[in-house]
């Protein structure tokens, strides 16, 4: 099913400390005087850009701003074919192009698909995307067919539906639902397009209003919805195997996850006192690192949870925070993991299985080792740079490699029939745990 949020485009392979400083001890520290914010990441898949060409610094003239007496000789060659170009180049130059070109082709020759040049709308694009607010009006959207199944252009038999109203959204308060088919937006219709080029049209700056035309059952409805700064929900639960599992999806790290964690957990184990918890992991590209330890902090009381080492240094232990609502270990866990369990969610994954909290069910995990800090520099955009690897529990490096899971079993074949193998597989692993008898039946697959 195409499935797609009226928000921000998330970048996958970027997640971020909101923690961190550019006067924090840990980071790199900024530059004197470019840098006007460093935040900390954790980059999940590697993603690409297109980056425009050029570098310009200042002028030679004996000695070149910026540069060190000791690279003077190294970075002479660079300063001649600049100053050649500046003054020979027979066609037009761009000189903020030339900046930003040269700037970016420092990171390519680094050869690391996690350390990056942005341009400035890229670079803001990227922290909203990560925090996990957009502007909208606070709704899900897929293209389904009469079946339920996904399909691409709107039609007559391809209807653009609201899978998914979030909570304390304008759109909740405008009254719009679950199921309400999109017919038009600001007047004009939905009909040949796809939700890709629909939700452009219901995006928009924050005080903003659009109109939807919606089908709700026999009725059509004209609603007014006023845009605003939406939270995206990132957790979610629900009850399974008749009341004796709680199962918890996170699709993201982004700043609310880690409270919006918290509370899901503590109804699943206080309100309807589960007798074992899954965590699904899958698919999740990972976010914030404070996220990824305060989640695991929920579940280890004691560490280390992970350990961070920077360049030329030692590695230093990460320690949960007190007080995990789920630390008590004759609550059986099981962690559900992925190829596309990435970064932040493999911190939480590898802090679980190397504490022995949690028994890993699914298949082997993407392998980003590494944390990354975000920069910007004054006037040209920004940079995120590895400037840290993190280690599991027993100081394992699982970068390239990924973290294994104790039980591996391969995902649905066809996702498409609703099948989800690694999620029955983990359910009887915790029954079994309890010593219950497994379900006779496959249990449904988690929204």
């Amino acid at each position: 099913m195409a499935h797609i949020t009226t928000r921000h485009a998330d970048p996958p392979d970027l997640e971020l400390d909101p923690a961190e400083t550019p006067d924090d001890a840990r980071s790199s520290g900024p530059s004197r005087t470019s840098t006007v914010l460093a935040l900390l990441l954790v980059g999940a898949i590697g993603g690409g850009a297109l980056f425009v060409s050029g570098f310009a610094l200042g002028r030679l003239s004996g000695a070149t701003p910026g540069t060190t007496d000791d690279r003077q000789d190294l970075f002479r060659p660079f300063w001649d074919a600049y100053n050649d170009v500046s003054t020979n180049y027979v066609g037009e130059i761009d000189q903020h192009l030339l900046v930003e070109g040269a700037i970016n082709g420092i990171f390519d020759a680094l050869g690391d698909p996690y350390s990056s040049y942005m341009t400035e709308e890229e670079y803001q694009a990227s922290l909203s995307g990560i925090s996990g607010e957009f502007e909208g009006v606070g709704i899900e959207l897929a293209t389904v067919d009469a079946n339920g199944q996904g399909c691409e252009t709107i039609s007559q038999t391809c209807r653009l539906v609201i899978t998914r109203v979030i909570r304390g959204s304008p759109a909740l308060d405008a009254d719009l639902r679950e199921n309400d088919i999109v017919l038009a937006v600001n007047g004009a219709t939905t009909s040949g397009q796809t939700a890709a080029t629909v939700v452009p049209n219901v995006r928009g700056q924050r005080g903003t209003s659009v109109v939807l035309t919606v089908q709700r059952g026999d009725q059509q409805l004209d609603v007014s919805v006023t845009r605003d700064v939406i939270q995206r929900e990132d957790v979610r639960s629900e009850v399974l195997a008749e009341g004796r599992v709680g199962y918890v999806k996170i699709l993201g790290f982004s700043s609310a996850s880690a409270a919006d964690l918290r509370e899901h957990v503590r109804r699943l184990v206080e309100d309807e006192d589960v007798s074992g918890l899954i965590l699904d992991l899958r698919d999740d590209p990972g976010g914030y690192v404070d996220a990824a330890r305060k989640i695991a902090s929920e579940f280890v009381g004691t560490g280390p949870l992970y350990w961070e080492q920077g360049a030329n240094q030692e590695p230093v232990a990460q320690q949960p925070d007190p007080g995990g609502v789920a630390t008590d270990p004759s609550l059986p866990m099981v962690v559900l993991v992925n190829g596309g369990t990435a970064s932040a969610s493999e911190i939480v994954a590898g802090s679980l299985q190397g504490n022995g909290r949690a028994q890993l069910v699914g298949e082997k995990t993407f392998g980003k080792g590494t944390i990354q800090e975000f920069k910007q520099l004054e006037g040209s955009g920004g940079y995120r740079l590895s400037v840290r690897k993190w280690l599991t529990p027993d100081q394992t490096w699982i970068h390239g490699v990924g973290l294994v899971p104790d039980v591996e079993v391969a995902g649905a074949a066809d996702p498409q029939t609703g099948a989800d193998p690694q999620l029955e597989r983990a359910i009887r692993v915790l029954l079994e745990a309890e010593q219950a008898p497994a379900l006779a039946s496959p249990m449904p697959s988690a929204a």
